[in-house]
């Protein structure tokens, strides 16, 4: 899909021009580089990339800005911390002429997104994405704030029985199974110790790949401490049933926190799906659908597995 498309009732104009002027006014030694839009299905953030070794994002929602201020602060202390590559940030930009946000430059990682590219080693991913989940978790967490998905997952039931409702009612998905997978994951044990850092937002366009390898993990903007449940989440938008034990092992998930990872899972997939289908985000839609199938398979699975006789 077109990145310039607007998903959003509230969303800002954004556009080349726009940056242009804002890198003028505020980076003139960056004045005279190319902008040129990059092609996304992310939500949240317009890109444009700066020259050939920078990427400009802003922000497309009023309430953004605070992404690109966590982005900023903490990215430069996490970075050497963590197994895989992550955006360097180099600028922070102010509000300014037609735009009222903070917005950032960055560095230009190369790589596809896996929406686009998907991993062919998906093995090698599974360890190497569990890997990076787990050193991000060991990282000292004082200061930082608390993720949007580091909350309890409770906090989500309204928009997902709406969800399950409405995706029911059209035949997309089978609402007493995924009422059934909802209610198991909100049975579980809640989170009761320390916060730990947790991305937040491990999907597919997050993740770069390059040679069918993962490369580098980018948007940091839902980074935060909490539950690390919902790092959990990639074992079903993007994992296969052949791969998912060997990033749960990697990734170092408890039960109750795998379990609630799996809820996060369903959550994203049935919100995403009822939001951005008939065409707002096919992307985001789809990788939701995918998420939504993969956890209802494991729920139909368990739910027609025999009994253990007595």
């Amino acid at each position: 899909m077109s990145s310039s498309a607007k998903m959003h009732a509230d969303e800002l104009d954004i556009d080349g021009r726009l940056v242009r002027r804002l890198v003028a006014e505020q980076f003139p030694e960056w004045a005279e580089l190319t902008v040129t839009r990059v092609a996304s299905a992310g939500t949240d953030n317009a890109m444009f990339r700066l020259g050939e070794d920078m990427v400009v994002r802003l922000p497309r929602l009023p309430g953004g800005a605070r992404q690109i201020e966590t982005e900023q602060r903490w990215l430069p202390r996490l970075a050497p911390q963590l197994p895989l590559a992550v955006p360097v940030p180099l600028a922070m930009g102010e509000p300014g002429r037609g735009y009222g946000l903070r917005w950032g430059v960055y560095s230009w990682l190369d790589g596809e997104n896996a929406y686009d590219s998907p991993p062919t080693e998906l093995a090698d991913t599974a360890v190497e994405l569990g890997r990076f989940v787990a050193a991000l978790r060991q990282v000292d967490a004082v200061g930082g704030s608390v993720s949007f998905r580091g909350g309890p997952l409770g906090a989500q039931d309204a928009d997902v029985r709406k969800a399950i409702e409405e995706l029911g009612a059209d035949g997309t998905h089978d609402a007493a199974l995924a009422t059934a997978a909802w209610e198991r994951a909100l049975s579980l044990p809640q989170w009761e110790a320390a916060p730990v850092w947790l991305h937040g937002d491990l999907l597919p366009g997050n993740l770069l790949t390059g040679s069918g390898r993962l490369t580098a993990v980018i948007d940091f903007g839902c980074l935060g401490v909490g539950d690390p449940a919902a790092d959990a989440l990639p074992a079903w938008a993007l994992f296969s049933a052949g791969t998912r034990e060997v990033f749960r092992e990697a990734g170092e998930f408890e039960d109750a926190v795998w379990g609630r990872g799996r809820g996060w899972a369903l959550c994203f997939g049935l919100v995403a799906e009822h939001y951005y289908r008939g065409g707002r985000n096919p992307v985001l839609a789809g990788v939701g659908h995918r998420a939504v199938r993969e956890v209802l398979g494991e729920q139909d699975q368990g739910c027609r597995a025999p009994r253990a006789r007595r």
